[in-house]
């Protein structure tokens, strides 16, 4: 897709992709706000300024529209554009052996009682050994600490996802 062409969609239509990209209601408003960009790059900044602006509330709203690494399922509805994103973000997990990746879901589950939430990270490139160690490393973070981590990957996971959406602008690498 086209920026150009992003522009001159309905307020819903528009809506419905930057929701793939990224659930925080109050981010989507302030993209919506934004238009019409004048090319990519103006979209990515836009794109990580309404997300410097965002607070917890918000992350955990854009965090339920995440499977757990190694599912398919999200807590919030996703479109479909949002589920082959997915898809691909965690397609090295089928490569991993079983082992790992049944370590992986038990870690999940630590991580969840821990935490409060699911583990978010940008798997994009990233198989199941190296998603345990990050997994397990993050665990002995804060509270705080780790919310402020699992933000900045929801931030990555988001511009990725835009990249991905304008990818014949030349959207380039992150």
């Amino acid at each position: 897709m086209k920026v150009a062409d992003f522009n001159r969609l309905s307020d819903e239509a528009a809506r419905a992709l930057l929701v793939d990209c990224c659930g925080a209601s109050r981010w989507v408003q302030g993209m919506l706000a934004g238009r019409p960009f004048a090319g990519i790059a103006e979209l990515l900044a836009r794109a990580d300024r309404e997300w410097r602006g965002t607070g917890p509330e918000d992350w955990e709203e854009a965090f339920s529209h995440h499977p757990r690494i190694g599912e398919t399922r999200t807590e919030a509805p996703i479109g479909e554009a949002a589920r082959r994103w997915s898809a691909v973000e965690q397609g090295r997990m089928a490569a991993g052996d079983a082992g790992a990746r049944h370590a992986l879901a038990q870690a999940n589950r630590e991580y969840e009682e821990r935490f409060g939430r699911i583990y978010i990270v940008c798997a994009s490139g990233r198989g199941p050994e190296e998603l345990l160690q990050d997994l397990r490393g993050r665990m002995a973070n804060s509270p705080g600490q780790e919310l402020a981590i699992a933000a900045a990957e929801q931030g990555s996971i988001t511009r990725q996802r835009l990249r991905r959406l304008f990818s014949d602008e030349g959207a380039g690498p992150s």
